[in-house]
């Protein structure tokens, strides 16, 4: 995220929702050659959960999950041990890519109650492996969910929000002018300027703790084959994931430069601590079909590529604590029923 709902077709959708045990967190073994990860913790137990975001004290997540009998996600807060969870989305439509913001005193999100009140359908399956661009618009509340406030009105997808290190520009991805690209906009929802303009799906931005980078992710149709593939599904709000590579670019906008080429599905990026490197998920290493994706670290100028997660299965969505002394992600891993996701924390080893 920064990676999108979209990226949840990645996950298999759980054949039940059961309740979430009180017994959390749980206590589980790092995987071998987990060399970065200490003390792993499971903080949620069944259904879909992912999207786990730090607040900036480092004491509370916001993430989104699929409970409480609903078919799709909402936003919900809890502390970092895994207590005292709450939903602080009104329970409508669908949502994704929660953030803190305003000393921790709000929250931003997308939802897309606006124009759906249900869930959204999920695609069609005859048109194979493709994600449903959902008409998510930003949202802000209180920490609490109070006072909910829409911040775009776009009616196309709009998701993907990222709050600047500053705390006074929103950077998210828009379909708003008929293609992916991102924008960036003050906390109010005014001044929305866009950053990308190169055909093709840019997405997932995150500010580096300087404020003075973006790290996103891209696909850009490399031929008048892949094009024309490309602007039929995105003509029915749907988009092929196959290949993603990282990208960065100045705040600005300017000095746009791809930082990989693996070839396969790489997103979710975001930044170490120190801003010394990116953090990111990818199944570039292994047979796509398998839906194995690990988190690895990369530099900004693209070398010293690392494997941080070894799981034999899905491992995303990675978000260092502002101090650098945790990390949370989404995993499919010690699973109590196929293809569950769940939040992990761990303390983090340089």
């Amino acid at each position: 995220m920064r990676v999108p709902a979209i990226l949840f077709a990645l996950i298999a959708v759980a054949s039940s929702l059961p309740a979430q045990s009180a017994n959390l967190p749980i206590s589980v073994p790092a995987e071998a050659g987990e060399t970065h990860l200490r003390n792993v913790r499971q903080l949620t137990n069944g259904g879909e959960n992912a999207e786990a975001y730090f607040s900036h004290n480092g004491k509370r997540l916001i993430f989104q999950s699929t409970r409480d009998g609903r078919t799709c996600d909402q936003q919900y807060v809890m502390n970092v041990d895994g207590s005292k969870v709450q939903r602080v989305s009104n329970g409508a439509g669908k949502t994704t890519c929660g953030y803190f913001m305003n000393g921790d005193r709000s929250i931003l999100f997308a939802s897309s109650d606006a124009l759906e009140k249900d869930c959204p359908p999920r695609p069609d399956a005859s048109k194979g492996y493709v994600w449903r661009l959902d008409p998510f618009d930003i949202y802000t509340a209180r920490a609490d969910g109070s006072r909910r406030k829409r911040l775009t009105r776009f009616g196309v997808y709009t998701a993907e929000g990222v709050l600047s290190p500053d705390g006074r520009r929103i950077v998210f991805t828009s379909l708003k002018d008929g293609d992916l690209d991102i924008y960036v906009m003050n906390v109010d929802g005014s001044g929305v300027r866009q950053l990308t303009h190169q055909v093709g799906y840019d997405g997932g931005p995150w500010w580096s703790p300087d404020g003075k980078q973006i790290v996103y992710r891209a696909y850009h149709p490399a031929n008048p084959t892949e094009l024309k593939a490309y602007s039929k599904l995105l003509a029915q709000r749907l988009v092929r994931p196959n290949k993603m590579d990282l990208w960065l670019m100045d705040a600005d906008g300017g000095n746009q430069r791809q930082i990989t080429h693996l070839g396969a599905a790489s997103f979710g990026p975001s930044w170490t601590a120190d801003g010394k490197k990116i953090i990111f998920s990818s199944n570039h290493h292994t047979d796509p079909k398998l839906g194995n994706f690990d988190l690895f670290l990369i530099k900004p100028d693209g070398t010293g590529l690392e494997q941080v997660t070894t799981a034999p299965t899905f491992d995303g969505f990675p978000m260092f604590s502002r101090d650098g002394t945790k990390v949370v992600w989404a995993s499919n891993r010690h699973d109590a029923n196929p293809h569950e996701t769940n939040i992990f924390i761990a303390d983090w080893v340089d």
